[in-house]
């Protein structure tokens, strides 16, 4: 009875073996498939294609808030109330030293820098216009503004570069007009006024 046993066993044995070598093979080729199925991400990559970026500045730690109107072709309109706008994005709105401030370490650290960015992620053809607002003032002086317009594709060219200054709460002034063709090719820049910003 004994030896009727141990066979027994010693027939089992080797179907064990290979019923887990098996059930093995089926574990690495799924973990395989796994890992071809699901790519590692990207971290850090955005990849927003852009044809111009509208980039307007103003002295750095000025407490005063200056605003970006960008209008397109079709009478689209992007500003802090409405920052996507037919194919245009305002990025940031930067409101002078408000919300200018983070706690590091326990620490606060105030941003100095004061820029608004526009992209224009694809384009119509015909007018752009580009106005800055003096929209709200916390020392009453008037603030210097720097306007820059970069056509990004096939290569970065800035293609307007510019300085004016808003004298007081409320003003509004146009940086720059510019018409772009069909094939996305500068036709024209000027500075001539127009008013687009919407006043309640």
């Amino acid at each position: 009875m004994a030896v009727l046993r141990k066979r027994r066993f010693d027939e089992l044995d080797p179907f064990s073996d290979l019923l887990f070598n098996t059930l093995l093979a089926f574990v690495l080729l799924f973990a395989v498939a796994l890992i071809a199925m699901n790519p590692k991400a990207k971290t850090g990559v955005i990849d927003a294609k852009a044809e111009f970026i509208i980039t307007v500045t103003w002295p750095d730690l000025d407490p005063n808030d200056v605003d970006t109107w960008v209008q397109d072709p079709g009478g689209n309109l992007v500003w802090f109330r409405a920052r996507e706008a037919g194919m245009m994005h305002l990025d940031r709105d930067d409101r002078g030293l408000t919300n200018d401030t983070i706690v590091i370490n326990g620490q606060q650290v105030v941003n100095p820098l004061n820029q608004e960015v526009v992209t224009i992620r694809g384009f119509a053809p015909g007018e752009y216009t580009v106005n800055v607002h003096y929209y709200d003032t916390k020392n009453g002086q008037p603030v210097n503004v720097a306007v820059s317009v970069v056509k990004v594709n096939p290569r970065a060219e800035v293609f307007y570069y510019g300085n004016l200054t808003l004298p007081r709460k409320g003003d509004e002034a146009t940086a720059v007009r510019f018409s772009v063709d069909r094939l996305g090719a500068i036709t024209g820049v000027n500075t001539l006024a127009k008013k687009i910003v919407e006043r309640p």
